[in-house]
């Protein structure tokens, strides 16, 4: 079974009152037909036989999927739970049967037409709400070009992929699954997975991941990831969770759901008591007002305060390449108060570049590029990937060279002895040198000496830049209060360099990987909710210490695995969308709540002073059920961040 077929045999749906049914076609056209017959009845005396059962078959038709969710998922819950559990569509079915048993046949079959139409819109707006989640299944491929030992490709099922197999890759084809390259070359579009628009050259040696389109060009691959652990599974994986993980909000008002509709049955009989005996009204004033104080206290507004919305704030994420694993962990992202970041990869680049070079006086500068680039391109190690980069245009030279342990590199030149390596493995540096070494090092760059013949005669620093949006993000965090940390394990002064650079308000150096999550801790204890941004396997013991664990989706796999939301591109600007979302999901989602609650009251104070029908009842009820998924439905929309808000 691949990942799609997993994932939509697990997949549920959830309405805003809390149904675990996909109601499918046949009530839909049911209600259609209720409906119908609902308009024919309408032509027949009022109250005549004939009508009452017109409007009897009506209310059958039109709310079987009401009924039938009412009566039987109540018994369900109750049995599995040990305890009498109902739900709202119980409310809404006595309703219904109340008025027919005062003889109200039109007004209870009316309660259930507004009340099933109502509940399809709902399904409707979060529909629209989960699109965008839903649709990355059908991204996922399903066919690979298995090779055999002749090198004969076969078109075979995803299935039958294994770890090790070679593929073959098509110009225009959908890669199958993760794996590297071992001959050929071509441009990738990747956009299925980090979002970026602009293909990816790759050759033998790169990866390559599943679902993502290959270009003109073709190659053969290994396998190197079972279908269903490939990147783009996980994030098929995750957003299928993120649908069924609501937030702290939404889960409360769904275990107080059982709990508000049992007083409401309660209170119903005794408000009914109340009206015939002591405020004096007739026993029929009394019942119908029954019902509609059944109608109105029903809390389906309420519970869809916070799922349609929080939905809608994951697939407006998800598009933009920000993935959480559920609406908990979006809206606890509202509440941080301090943010740890790592450093290499997350708040800067993750590779050095040559940022100052210096060369002393008489020396033949380009000839000197000329060897120092010839011999670190045969060196294999990231500071070396600076300098070649740094001098694209230098001539290579044959150059033989020795990597020594403790003196760097070596290597001749016409009878000149180079050397580049550490300052460490030097005795004799110029006072020269010496004043732009210690510059560069209170900078926190890295340094390497370049000597011919013994003599030092240049310096070249490099730094980890940082992440060209880390600043403005940093900015914005503190305008809105949050506390921002460097978690770094290089030296406190390189730390405390790049920590200004960035705008970080604290830096912590010298962090063994395992005392990263240790610093969480002590953040949430001195600021409460703390979030952390990672991207390596050291950084993962803090990503689940810490209250929202965020990685860096250019970062590694277990990163991935442990945080609660995933960065598909390693763009801070993201996270910045991110926290803004959050915050504009628990403002809504806090309105609402109030909204709802708020009509509830003012239609039972309504009904009390005899002001409220049932046709009338029904329609407000259901009318504020449809505004606060609406509102909820705005989270689709795109957010305004602090940085855009202030051009």
């Amino acid at each position: 079974m691949n990942v799609k077929e997993e994932i939509i045999m697990e997949h549920s749906h959830t309405s805003s009152c809390q149904h675990d049914h996909n109601h499918g076609k046949l009530p839909v056209i049911l209600f259609f037909v209720g409906l119908a017959v609902f308009v024919m009845a309408l032509f027949f005396e009022s109250r005549s036989l004939t009508q009452n059962i017109l409007m009897t078959f009506s209310m059958i038709l039109a709310g079987y999927h009401v009924i039938e969710e009412g009566v039987v998922d109540t018994i369900e819950h109750t049995k599995e739970k040990g305890k009498f559990t109902p739900n709202v569509h119980i409310l809404m079915t006595l309703a219904a049967v109340g008025a027919m048993f005062i003889g109200d046949f039109s007004e209870g079959s009316l309660l259930i037409l507004i009340f099933a139409g109502s509940h399809f819109l709902e399904d409707y707006a979060e529909g629209k709400s989960k699109k965008e989640i839903t649709n990355l299944m059908k991204l996922n491929p399903t066919e690979a070009r298995l090779l055999d030992k002749m090198g004969n490709s076969q078109v075979v099922p995803i299935s039958q992929v294994k770890v090790g197999d070679k593929l073959q890759v098509l110009n225009g084809d959908q890669i199958a699954t993760d794996g590297i390259i071992v001959s050929g070359v071509s441009s990738i579009d990747e956009a299925a997975i980090t979002g970026e628009s602009v293909p990816k050259e790759k050759t033998v040696g790169d990866e390559v991941f599943g679902s993502t389109i290959n270009g003109t060009g073709s190659f053969i691959m290994e396998v190197s990831k079972a279908s269903e652990d490939t990147l783009f599974s996980q994030i098929v994986r995750m957003v299928n969770q993120a649908q069924d993980n609501q937030s702290r909000t939404a889960t409360k008002i769904q275990k107080l759901e059982p709990g508000y509709v049992k007083l409401v049955l309660v209170l119903v009989p005794l408000f009914i008591l109340l009206g015939g005996t002591v405020i004096g009204w007739s026993w029929y004033e009394s019942f119908y007002r029954g019902m509609v104080f059944l109608t109105v206290a029903s809390p389906c507004a309420l519970a869809a305060s916070a799922v349609p919305a929080s939905l809608s704030a994951i697939s407006n994420l998800a598009k933009r390449g920000v993935l959480f694993k559920g609406g908990a962990y979006l809206s606890k992202l509202a509440e941080v108060k301090a943010i740890a970041f790592d450093k290499t990869g997350t708040l800067t680049a993750g590779k050095p570049v040559v940022t100052d070079t210096h060369f002393v006086e008489g020396i033949d500068e380009l000839k000197l590029i000329n060897v120092i680039v010839s011999m670190e391109k045969q060196a294999n190690h990231p500071l070396a990937d600076a300098i070649v980069s740094h001098y694209p245009d230098a001539q290579l030279l044959e150059i033989e060279i020795d990597n020594q342990i403790g003196k760097g590199l070596v290597g001749h030149v016409e009878d000149a002895h180079y050397q580049i390596g550490k300052p460490a493995i030097f005795s004799d540096v110029s006072e020269e040198i010496c004043t732009y070494q210690e510059k560069f090092a209170k900078e926190g760059k890295t340094v390497v000496l370049v000597a011919i013949d013994e003599q030092v005669v240049g310096i070249i620093a490099m730094l980890d830049v940082p992440n060209e949006a880390a600043h403005p993000v940093m900015k914005s965090l503190k305008e809105q209060g949050v506390h921002t940390v460097m978690i770094t394990g290089d030296s406190e002064v390189t730390g405390q360099a790049v920590g200004e650079l960035v705008g970080v308000d604290q830096v912590f150096g010298n962090v063994l990987p395992e005392n990263k999550s240790k610093i969480v801790e002590e953040l949430q204890a001195k600021y409460g909710v703390v979030a952390m941004l990672g991207d390596g396997v050291n950084d993962a013991p803090a990503l689940v210490e810490a209250d929202v664990g965020i990685a860096m989706g250019e970062g590694t796999d277990i990163a991935m695995d442990v945080a609660d939301a995933v960065l598909m591109k390693n763009d801070l600007n993201k996270f910045d969308y991110a926290f803004q979302v959050a915050k504009k999901l628990d403002k809504i989602t806090m309105q609402n709540i109030i909204f709802a609650m708020s009509v509830v009251v003012l239609l039972v104070i309504l009904n009390f002073i005899g002001k409220m029908s049932l046709p009338f009842g029904v329609v407000f009820h259901e009318g504020s059920t449809i505004l606060v998924i609406l509102n909820g439905l705005r989270m689709l929309l795109p957010v305004k961040t602090n940085k855009e808000r202030s051009r």
